[in-house]
């Protein structure tokens, strides 16, 4: 197999961003695997961490424009990575995993009114597990399974995010992986977009997407 020649980013600091994403990503996953895609000068990274049911997004920008859509392990691009260089090396192909096969659409994504601010957002997750932690400590004895807690957690990360259809397991999922991050006396601008089925949180520091069955959202449309 003839390797991949080596991606070089337009600025260091988008090789940090990329390797942070995936140290991250292994964390929840340390067999985890991605799904590159490059074209016309930018680099998407897809991936999936157990238990949030999403799809993260990070992009990154390249200094050459590379046609580019492979699936590798995380682990493999993240040992390729040389974050002072501004550049990595592809790994070699891995065996995509099934949502690999099913990302969300380049294009047709429209706004969703009503979300909440980043503060607001990391409001909620923190209330959330709040909520979990006291509810797991009362669980008597008896009641104290991997089921029973698995069941609350279901039961509190699928509420939405006020009336957006928005599950609170996403916000998790972008907090947790670094897209929302506290900035002192900055706002973190964030944007939720839908296109048919999917929904899609944005920040500048990357984006969560799944797939949802809400059809209530509040859409406004994109200025022309």
């Amino acid at each position: 197999m003839t390797p991949l020649a080596p991606l070089h980013f337009d600025d260091a600091r988008e090789a940090a961003g990329l390797a942070a994403f995936l140290r991250r990503l292994l964390h929840y996953d340390r067999a985890a695997a991605v799904r590159l895609q490059a074209g016309g000068g930018a680099l998407a990274v897809f991936g999936r961490p157990p238990s949030f049911e999403v799809i993260a997004i990070r992009t990154a920008r390249l200094v050459d424009s590379v046609d580019l859509d492979v699936t590798v392990s995380a682990g493999e691009l993240l040992e390729g990575i040389e974050e002072s260089a501004g550049k990595a090396v592809v790994p070699d192909a891995v065996t995509g995993p099934p949502w690999a096969g099913v990302l969300p659409p380049r294009g047709g994504w429209e706004p969703v009114a009503g979300l909440p601010d980043a503060a607001a957002m990391r409001g909620a997750v923190g209330a959330a597990v709040a909520e979990f932690r006291t509810r797991d400590e009362e669980l008597p004895e008896e009641r104290r399974t991997r089921a029973e807690r698995d069941r609350i957690g279901r039961e509190i990360w699928s509420r939405t995010l006020a009336d957006t259809g928005l599950p609170l397991r996403a916000v998790h999922a972008a907090q947790s992986l670094g897209f929302l991050p506290d900035l002192p006396g900055a706002q973190l601008p964030v944007a939720l977009f839908a296109a048919g089925p999917w929904l899609r949180l944005r920040t500048p520091y990357g984006s969560v997407a799944l797939r949802t069955v809400q059809t209530s959202l509040t859409v406004t449309p994109a200025a022309r």
